[in-house]
């Protein structure tokens, strides 16, 4: 079997991706999420779950920054949070991170997925107009 064929899903499979972000074989996307080089690698990369985690990380940072999406500026903030995310020092989440809703009832670290506000790296927020 070639490495290709491995990766590709039989007719009612999810594609597999071994997840970057969550560290483990999940589905991956239907398709990539951008028409550019990241969206490639996401695809390639990231599970679905994953990008659920940054899409939600993403609404959290337009509101927190009031970020208008037609600025360039906004939008080029946004791709590098979006990089730093999944392929940054430190993206992949703790081995015992459990998604919200699937976890015991036992306590331990935080099922919410992810900080609790914007991360402190990547690039600055750029100024509100």
């Amino acid at each position: 079997m070639t490495e290709e064929k491995k990766d590709q899903p039989e007719a009612n499979e999810p594609r597999m991706v071994d997840c970057v972000k969550l560290g483990r074989r999940l589905p991956g996307l239907a398709s990539p999420p951008r028409p550019d080089e990241l969206g490639k690698r996401i695809f390639e990369h990231v599970s679905a779950q994953a990008w659920q985690l940054w899409l939600n990380q993403q609404t959290i940072l337009i509101n927190h920054y009031g970020l208008n999406m037609a600025d360039p500026q906004a939008r080029e903030f946004l791709t590098k949070q979006l990089e730093e995310f999944f392929f940054g020092e430190g993206a992949q989440m703790p081995e015992d991170w459990v998604p919200e809703g699937q976890g015991s009832d036992k306590g331990g670290p935080s099922a919410k997925g992810g900080p609790s506000g914007p991360s402190a790296k990547g690039a600055p927020a750029p100024a509100r107009k």
